[in-house]
């Protein structure tokens, strides 16, 4: 019977970039509009601002990502481009430089010869890949699953605070805002742990600490200055 396992690896791809695109925007919009609204601002002022901010960051966000995840993904290319012209060139001190690999991580050198032979055989360049330059499928970089991860989780995380703004009393908006913000953060910090198998307690501290900070200062700067920025 075949055993298949899965593990949570697999998802790093596009777990990293949704957590932190609905991290962001969950703080980036509710700051800001916890800022505007400290400054007394009108509530239409207050939704313009909140759709501007979900608009322009979600873009941001696939465009930072696309591009930051796609430099990775021409830094591997290059290396297994490299790595390939070398097997080419000098393939016998490509496999001792896989023997190597295996022998320092305790095979003996008998049977990390006989290993890093049979996985050239299979394939030598997948075998340098994964064992000299670390790159896996599980970690290779996907640039557009990541922009349109990092796009759609800010637009998802942006209209929890912005549907707030809207149904809030204009009396204690700012409170509704940051309280249904804060428990959003909480409420993703345990999602992003339970499906990246980490600390709950760890991941809901860490994100509501940052979350409050950010809404924190927002809200300082709008009272200090009295007006809407």
């Amino acid at each position: 019977m075949k055993h298949t396992e899965r593990h949570r690896t697999q998802r790093i791809g596009w777990l990293r970039a949704s957590v932190l695109g609905a991290n962001d925007g969950i703080v980036s919009t509710a700051s800001l509009l916890v800022g505007v609204a400290a400054a007394n601002a009108s509530q239409t002022t207050l939704l313009m601002t909140g759709v501007a901010a979900l608009v322009a960051g979600a873009m941001s966000m696939a465009a930072g990502e696309y591009v930051s995840v796609h430099s990775q993904a021409d830094t591997e290319k290059a290396d297994l481009a490299r790595e390939s012209a070398e097997l080419g060139k000098d393939p016998d001190a490509e496999l001792r430089e896989l023997t190597a690999i295996y022998a320092g991580r305790g095979l003996s050198q008998d049977l990390a010869s006989q290993v890093a032979v049979q996985l050239t055989a299979h394939d030598a360049l997948g075998a340098h890949a994964r064992d000299e330059l670390g790159i896996s499928d599980a970690f290779s970089a996907k640039p557009l699953q990541a922009a349109l991860a990092s796009a759609a989780s800010f637009a998802v995380g942006a209209v929890l605070p912005l549907g707030v703004a809207a149904l809030a009393p204009a009396h204690g908006v700012t409170v509704w805002i940051a309280s249904a913000s804060l428990l959003s953060l909480a409420v993703l910090g345990v999602v992003a742990a339970r499906a990246g198998g980490a600390n709950v307690w760890a991941s809901v501290w860490r994100v509501t600490f940052w979350g409050l900070l950010a809404m924190a200062a927002t809200a300082g700067v709008g009272r200090l200055f009295g007006a809407a920025i």
